[in-house]
């Protein structure tokens, strides 16, 4: 992360001038009960906080000043924290976990949002005493009067002025074992390594919002334009996209209604590139392995009812189950939803489904720019741990598949360990089981669908960047089973 990375930032120093007692505004109290639930109950910024904002009715620029601060402060924790390493008198681990959030909201305020140094300060330590009490708002009021003195970058040039993964590390605020992941999968997916700096950078840089419009159910012709406080333009890949360049798609009655969803392009792009590979004979059932929440379940079983296909959408969760109903709501048809575990769907329907999606659990480091925590909540271990679930997933699928249907495996990951060692180990093991799977050149399918998408070839798969595409980095391989 550094300064010209961060919409907004203001380099210009001011005085620092404290006022005692600052109300403490609804836009901060929000923010760090976001931060303090993602830390402390290890739940997702996009879920709690729209229902935080509800609750204290915040919309219009409090919403956004919330919003800008809690996301602002997950993306920069890594930067924030090597500040916070020369700026306070006691290792970081010893800081009490609220403080440390309030200090972090205070360096975020002070460096990378036009918030007046004295405000950043002040708002600061008036948050530390209502939420943590008199003792820790001294400690706010010192370090953070401390880091007024300089912006972002000139403390980023002295805590991290080198080019090793631990300086990248700080400067882009993630942690070094996914900086080593991302270069690695960018060397492996044919793409040059120097690129990791600019893709860091774009996982830094908040998503606009995507729309999908359900075949049948939307158009995108209709979405474009301004209206209801929204301008909408078209999406960049998708023919199905637009993107949302301001206002708040909730408004529209077509989102409000499930006609138009809120989907990235790269989720997009996954779903239409299974719809649109070739199957030899029928083409009637299709199946969404790993459903939740709902997503690409919707404009799979949207595309097929246009085409006379019924989807069945497994999901293992029952809430999620609930989600993909939903998300399915307003499709004509009668989709199956089912609670269930995906890996033994191939074992109790063996070679019952023309079209199969695997939509893999994965660590989600290709959707950093949405979920900014992930960095921080997984782990190397999580790599190892969740490679047997892809496979066992991936050969229930293909064992699920008819001779002549096709499987897309996909992931919200570009790692290596989660894509294509995942896609060889899987058609090495259906082959002992006597499957016979080949693989489809799923960039040419591709081109059908995007024509001239760029770098988006990795082999016979499809690689999608957020410095190249502007979507998450999705990974898809299509597979068709032979025997």
């Amino acid at each position: 992360m550094t300064g010209r990375s961060i919409p907004g930032q203001s380099t210009a120093r001011r005085g620092v001038k404290q006022d005692r007692f600052t109300r403490v505004d609804e836009s901060r109290k929000v923010a760090y009960e976001v931060l303090r639930a993602v830390s402390a109950e290890d739940a997702y910024a996009n879920l709690v906080l729209p229902k935080l904002l509800r609750a204290k009715r915040l919309n219009g620029r409090d919403a956004a000043f919330a919003t800008e601060l809690a996301y602002g402060v997950l993306r920069g924790r890594g930067t924030y924290d090597a500040l916070l390493a020369t700026l306070v008198d006691r290792p970081l681990a010893d800081l009490d976990a609220g403080v440390a959030d309030v200090l972090r909201m205070g360096l975020h305020q002070l460096l990378a949002m036009r918030v007046p140094d004295h405000a950043a300060v002040a708002t600061s330590v008036a948050l530390a005493r209502n939420v943590l009490g008199g003792g820790p708002s001294g400690l706010v009021n010192a370090v953070l009067r401390k880091a007024s003195g300089r912006d972002l970058d000139t403390w980023v040039a002295e805590v991290a002025p080198g080019e090793g993964d631990d300086d990248l590390a700080v400067r882009f605020s993630h942690p070094q074992w996914v900086i080593r992941s991302l270069r690695e999968a960018l060397r492996a997916h044919g793409h040059d390594p120097a690129e990791l700096p600019e893709l860091l950078r774009a996982d830094n840089t908040p998503a606009h919002v995507a729309l999908t419009a359900l075949p049948g159910l939307g158009s995108v012709d209709d979405l474009v334009g301004r209206d209801a406080g929204l301008e909408i333009g078209t999406g960049r890949w998708a023919p199905t996209a637009a993107h949302v360049v301001h206002g708040d798609p909730g408004k529209l009655a077509a989102v409000r209604e499930g006609r138009v969803r809120v989907q990235d392009e790269g989720s997009q792009v996954v779903a239409l590139l299974l719809a649109a590979a070739d199957v030899e004979g029928r083409d009637e059932r299709w199946l969404d392995l790993c459903a939740g929440p709902g997503g690409k379940a919707a404009l799979l079983a949207a595309t097929g009812a246009a085409r006379g296909a019924r989807l069945t959408a497994v999901e293992v969760a029952a809430h999620r189950a609930e989600l993909v109903r939903q998300s399915l709501a307003a499709v004509p048809g009668d989709a199956d939803v089912r609670v269930g575990d995906g890996r033994e769907v191939g074992a109790a329907e063996p070679a019952a489904y023309d079209r199969v999606l695997v939509d893999a659990p994965c660590t989600g480091l290709g959707a950093l720019r949405r979920r900014p925590e992930a960095r921080w909540r997984r782990t190397p271990a999580d790599l190892g741990g969740l490679a047997p679930l892809q496979r066992e997933l991936l050969g229930s699928a293909l064992t699920a598949v008819r001779p002549g249907g096709v499987v897309a495996y996909a992931t919200c990951s570009p790692v290596l360990s989660e894509t294509r060692l995942v896609v060889d180990d899987a058609v090495k093991a259906a082959a002992r089981a006597g499957v016979g799977v080949e693989r489809l050149d799923t960039p040419v399918v591709l081109e059908r669908v995007v024509p001239g998408m760029p770098a988006a070839a990795a082999g016979t798969a499809v690689q999608l960047w957020p410095h190249t595409h502007g979507t998450d980095a999705m990974h898809v391989a299509l597979l068709r089973r032979t025997s």
